[in-house]
């Protein structure tokens, strides 16, 4: 007897049925067809333009920047005002770029291509 349990020299049993590769059919072919997509490239928006490929008119492209108000400017707006600063002094980040989140767009198409939120 070997350590298994079964008389030393007989070969151990086969693997049940139904875990194994069907056999191949004879006669018949397949082909496997794999396609590779467009690869995808990251891109940093920051403040400054960035050159690209446009993925809705695919012409390369440096993005055009515009400024909207974002949830930094209300929060700046919100805190000047707790401080006391609520005579005209709490509107002064909706003036000022560097509080507002920055859109891309493709000067071509003029669609949008991502955004730089700064909160």
């Amino acid at each position: 007897m070997d350590y298994k349990g079964q008389p030393a020299g007989n070969p151990p049993p086969p693997p049940p049925p139904g875990y194994s590769q069907p056999p191949p059919q004879y006669g018949q072919h397949s082909t496997t067809v794999i396609t590779a997509g467009m690869p995808v490239v990251a891109h940093c928006f920051r403040e400054t333009s960035v050159p690209m490929q446009c993925p809705y008119c695919h012409a390369n492209i440096t993005t055009t920047t515009t400024y909207e108000t974002g949830t930094l400017t209300w929060v700046i707006c919100g805190v000047l005002i707790l401080f006391g600063l609520w005579l005209g002094c709490c509107l002064i980040p909706f003036c000022i770029d560097g509080c507002k989140d920055v859109i891309h767009s493709c000067p071509n198409c003029h669609q949008t291509v991502g955004k730089f939120n700064r909160m």
